[in-house]
C-alpha cells in the first residue's frame, strides 16, 4: 500500500450559514495525513447542476442530510479505501461511475463534492503543501481579483429586488490587501446611506446589505453613490459587477420584474441590460438571461460581450460540455465555477480548462449557504483563476474566505502577483 492510499474515510452531519445541515467529509492517509471537505449550498440553483440528496419529510424542513452520509458509509467509502488520494480524477471517475445518474441523484452531490475535496486536502498535506501551492505546481500563483456584494436581493433577500447581487470590483487595486481594503471603506460608505435613508431591512443571505429599495435602478444609483462616498472614482477604481440570477424570474423568454410589478420578453430585458450598462459604471452581468435563453444570451452577448463581462452560471452550471458549446454560440464570455454545482473536483477543473481553451474569463465561486470551509480560495490562486466571488464584506463564513487570500498573499511575499484586471473580460483580457 502506498504512503497516499486512503486508510479511512468518515461522513459527518454539520451546519451551514443559513442553519442546515451540510456534510463534512474527513479522510486519512496511510501516511498519517488527513483531508477535509465540507459540501456548500446555492438558493438559486441552475436546473442542470449536481443534486443534493436530502432526507425530506418534515424533520429539518426536509433537509437533514441522512441518506447522503448513509451513502457515504455504505457505498462511497467501501469503494475508495485503498486508493491513491493522488489520482483526484480516477478517484472522482469512480464516484461518478457508482452513482451513476447525470446529476448525482442517486449518491448526492452534496455527498461526492465533500469526498473529492477532502481527498485533494489529504493529497496535498501528504505532499507537505498549503492546498494552492499543491495545486499551482511549478506555474507562477496569481491573486484573484475580488467580485464582494454589497447590496443582495433575488433568491438571497427574499426577493427584494429583482437583481440578485449588487458587488464591487476594486479595479484600482494592486493587491488583495489594498482591494480588500477598498470594500471596507465602500461597505461602510452604502451603510451609512442607507441607514440615513431608513433603507435597511436586514442581512442578506451573502452577508450584503437586504434593502427597501424602490426600484432596481435606485440600488444601482444607491452603490455609484456608495463608491463614491468613499472617495473611489466608479469609472476607473471600482466598478460594478451585477448578478440578474434571471432563471429566478423568468423562463421561456418572459420575465417578471417583481418590484416594479411589470413584464418583460427576451429582447426587452436585453434592452434593459443594455442601457443600464450606458448608465452606470458595470463591468460584468452574470446570468442576464435565463438558462433556458440561449438566443437572448447571444444577442445580449453580441451586443454587449466586448464591453463587458458576460458571465454564464446557471447557463454553464461548471460543466465542460456546456462551456463547449457556449463558446462555439458565442452566448457568454466568462464561466463561474462552483465545485459543487459540477460535483466533484476534477470536473471542475475541466470547466475551467475548457472556459481557458477560448478565451473566457473564470471566477470561483462560493454558494450562499456556506462553511467556514476556505478551500476555495486555494483553488482560485492555485488555478489562476483571475478572479473569485465570494459573497459579502461581512459574516464569518464569507470573511474566512477574504481572510484566507490575505495569507496567501503574505505567504507568497515578493513574489506575489494580483491579477487586477487582466483576467476580466472588457477590462483586460480580451478587451
Amino acid at each position: 500500500m502506498s504512503d497516499t492510499a486512503i486508510t479511512e474515510l468518515k461522513g459527518r452531519r454539520i451546519w451551514d450559514s443559513r442553519g442546515r445541515p451540510t456534510v463534512e467529509v474527513d479522510i486519512t492517509l496511510a501516511d498519517g495525513s488527513k483531508g477535509r471537505g465540507i459540501a456548500p449550498a446555492g438558493a438559486s440553483r441552475g436546473s442542470r447542476e449536481a443534486l443534493d440528496l436530502r432526507d425530506g419529510g418534515e424533520r429539518l424542513a426536509g433537509f437533514g442530510v441522512d441518506k447522503a452520509l448513509r451513502a457515504i458509509e455504505t457505498e462511497i467509502a467501501p469503494a475508495l479505501l485503498g486508493l491513491d488520494a493522488t489520482d483526484q480524477a480516477g478517484i472522482d471517475a469512480q464516484m461518478i461511475a457508482l452513482d451513476g445518474t447525470p446529476l448525482k441523484a442517486r449518491l448526492g452531490g452534496n455527498a461526492l463534492v465533500a469526498v473529492s475535496l477532502a481527498v485533494l486536502h489529504a493529497a496535498a498535506a501528504s505532499a507537505r503543501q498549503p492546498l494552492w501551492q499543491y495545486l499551482a505546481g511549478e506555474a507562477p500563483s496569481v491573486l484573484p481579483m475580488p467580485e464582494i456584494q454589497i447590496f443582495g436581493g433575488g433568491a438571497h433577500a427574499g426577493r427584494r429586488i429583482d437583481i440578485q447581487d449588487l458587488m464591487i470590483m476594486p479595479i484600482g487595486a494592486r493587491s488583495v490587501a489594498e482591494a480588500l481594503e477598498m470594500t471596507a471603506e465602500i461597505y461602510l460608505s452604502a451603510g451609512r446611506i442607507m441607514a440615513s435613508r431608513g433603507l435597511v431591512s436586514g442581512v442578506a443571505d451573502e452577508g450584503g446589505y437586504w434593502p427597501s429599495f424602490a426600484t432596481n435602478e435606485e440600488a444601482l444609483d444607491t452603490l455609484v453613490q456608495a463608491i463614491e462616498g468613499a472617495g473611489y472614482d466608479p469609472a476607473t477604481e471600482a466598478a460594478i459587477s451585477l448578478d440578474i440570477a434571471a432563471s429566478e424570474f423568468g423562463s421561456g423568454g418572459r420575465y417578471r420584474l417583481g418590484l416594479e410589478q411589470r413584464e418583460l420578453d427576451s429582447d426587452g430585458l436585453c434592452d434593459l441590460m443594455v442601457e443600464w450598462c450606458s448608465r452606470y459604471p458595470i463591468a460584468s452581468i452574470e446570468d442576464p438571461l435565463a438558462e433556458d435563453d440561449r438566443d437572448g444570451l447571444i444577442r445580449f452577448t453580441a451586443a454587449m460581450g466586448d464591453k463587458v463581462q458576460v458571465i454564464g452560471d446557471d447557463y454553464l452550471v461548471t460543466n465542460a460540455a456546456k462551456v463547449e458549446q457556449a463558446a462555439a454560440d458565442n452566448a457568454v464570455n466568462a464561466v463561474l465555477l462552483k465545485v459543487n454545482q459540477a460535483g466533484t473536483v476534477s470536473e471542475t477543473r475541466a470547466a475551467l480548462d475548457a472556459a481557458r481553451q477560448h478565451g473566457f474569463g473564470t471566477i470561483v465561486s462560493a454558494r450562499s449557504g456556506e462553511t467556514e470551509d476556505v478551500t476555495i480560495a486555494h483553488l482560485a490562486v492555485g488555478w489562476n483563476a483571475g478572479q473569485f466571488k465570494v459573497g459579502s464584506f461581512a459574516r464569518s463564513e464569507r470573511m474566512a474566505k477574504w481572510n484566507e487570500l490575505l495569507r496567501i498573499e503574505e505567504a507568497l511575499g515578493a513574489k506575489a502577483q494580483f491579477a487586477g484586471t487582466s483576467g476580466v473580460r472588457g477590462l483586460g483580457q480580451g478587451a
